[in-house]
């Protein structure tokens, strides 16, 4: 029995020993008596979080890239490399796992050495070639580098996720916008790559969350419009406040609410702000939601047009 673990289950309302400064596996827990029922309850409860299938932490730990590479070195077999969201994950940009992942354990993304395959309920790999220079050490655990991670996501993933990720991955600040441009030369011929050399002159890491960035495609993708400026700065009574998109030349200003971050709690808020951009510098603010960027029935670029029109019309003589 690990010699850290609780032995007062009321703290954790459990039935077994569970530690509390390190993370364990779903195995350790069934040998220490811990049922999956409890850890599906302690979870729920906010007792314990689950990052990958399989593997829990107590609450009381600090979530960085240690902990991450701990998390991951119970799962990982040595001859492995993580690759894509994980290696995104482990490296700081939590920000590129995908949709939900918060919500249900993600599988980690491995990759093994050619002639090998690996499949089982926590991974989900496969090969790759992966050159010296593209694999690091991060905690004991072997990652596909920034750069590597940046490009592979960039072709493998859909057009709107990949483009967000390009942006969690530059936010790093392991690489630049040049450098990611150049690097795309090296896959030719790989599947996808038309769409990583399309996207990555477009990259910014001043992008606020994924569907920031996955608004900002849908305008990039109307030639007609002028480039937009991401987190564009404009002076308020008590600071400065951050436009997500904005056209300064029209004092077309663009925003997204998501239903996590924009909640009641916050709209008053936004609403003051945006009210006092209005009255003070004369901006023109379009929001976007979830349901303008996504599905059969989205408007975004209907609407941007429509708002950039609007926006400039006010300074035409």
């Amino acid at each position: 029995m690990d010699p850290q673990c609780v032995h007062d289950f009321a703290q954790l309302d459990t039935s077994g020993p569970v530690p509390l400064d390190r993370p364990f596996t779903r195995g350790e827990a069934r040998s220490w008596g811990v049922a999956d029922k409890h850890l599906r309850r302690y979870v729920l409860g906010g007792a314990l979080i689950s990052p990958i299938r399989g593997v829990y932490y107590s609450t009381i730990l600090v979530d960085d890239i240690p902990l991450r590479a701990a998390c991951l070195h119970l799962v990982v077999p040595p001859d492995c490399v993580v690759t894509d969201r994980t290696a995104a994950w482990i490296l700081g940009a939590e920000q590129a796992l995908a949709p939900n992942d918060h919500l249900v354990p993600p599988r980690v993304s491995i990759h093994r050495p050619p002639g090998y395959r690996l499949r089982n309920a926590i991974s989900s790999g496969g090969e790759r070639a992966l050159k010296a220079e593209d694999v690091m050490d991060v905690g004991g655990v072997r990652v596909t580098t920034p750069l590597r991670t940046a490009c592979d996501l960039g072709r493998l993933l859909h057009r709107d996720q990949a483009f967000a990720c390009l942006d969690c991955m530059l936010a790093l600040g392991h690489f630049s916008r040049e450098q990611l441009v150049a690097e795309v030369e090296r896959f030719r011929g790989y599947r996808k790559v038309r769409q990583l050399r399309e996207l990555a002159p477009d990259a910014d890491g001043r992008s606020g969350s994924p569907e920031e960035s996955i608004l900002r495609r849908r305008w990039l993708d109307c030639p007609d419009l002028p480039r937009p400026e991401p987190q564009f700065s404009v002076r308020g009574p008590q600071g400065w406040y951050a436009i997500d998109l904005a056209e300064p030349t029209a004092r077309y200003a663009v925003e997204y609410d998501g239903a996590e971050w924009h909640g009641e709690d916050r709209r008053a808020h936004d609403q003051q702000r945006r009210e006092w951009c209005r009255r003070t510098d004369n901006w023109y603010f379009d929001v976007f939601r979830k349901e303008d960027l996504h599905g059969p029935g989205r408007l975004a670029e209907v609407r941007l047009r429509q708002g950039y029109a609007l926006a400039a019309s006010r300074f035409a003589r």
